[in-house]
């Protein structure tokens, strides 16, 4: 079986708030933690962090370089390992653009949503895509309330929400993002 190239990209704006108002959220230290820890374990091609602000940058910097470049990274190799991944763009052009220069070629967008479109794909569907496919797949995960409908109106395909047996689906994007990849990329039981 061929293995798909596929990355990950953790939106931080445009998103929404409660109000369904366009927001920039901020950067959290668990998520870089758990989603390159999630990328490495599942061999994920990269895993982008997009954020406009400057000072959003800083701070993921410094936490970056302790696990590269000081002390984490000697204490904790696989940690290191595992943010060798991460990298830092202001906007999802810079994404596209990267994964064009590694690959040449464009990525497919994937977008992932808790609501349903027309454009939505199955994780059975999508799997089988990706294991046929050429090109390069781009899943593009949102904070806050979600992605704003101008970027998800460009993605070829809404991923199908992930639907617990219960009521409750309000998971942190870490854990959305671990389900996710594992649907998508682990063994073939789901």
């Amino acid at each position: 079986m061929k293995k798909a190239k596929v990355y990950i990209a953790l939106l931080h704006y445009p998103m929404y708030n409660k109000q369904m108002e366009i927001i920039t959220t901020s950067i959290t230290n668990l998520d870089l933690h758990d989603i390159a820890r999630v990328a490495r374990t599942y061999d994920v091609e990269g895993f982008f962090v997009v954020h406009p602000a400057p000072n959003q940058h800083k701070l993921s910097k410094e936490i970056i370089s302790y696990w590269q470049d000081g002390y984490g990274g000697t204490y904790n190799p696989d940690r290191k390992e595992a943010f060798d991944l991460l990298r830092l763009v202001n906007n999802i052009d810079e994404v596209i653009n990267s994964i064009i220069d590694s690959t040449d070629k464009k990525p497919i967008l994937i977008a992932t949503d808790a609501r349903v479109y027309d454009n939505s794909i199955s994780f059975k569907e999508l799997k089988d895509k990706m294991q046929l496919a050429d090109e390069p797949f781009l899943l593009l995960f949102g904070t806050g309330w979600g992605i704003a409908k101008e970027i998800m109106e460009n993605c070829t395909y809404i991923l199908e929400a992930i639907e617990p047996a219960r009521t409750y689906n309000h998971l942190s994007v870490r854990s959305a993002v671990s389900i996710i990849i594992d649907r998508l990329l682990g063994e073939d039981w789901y």
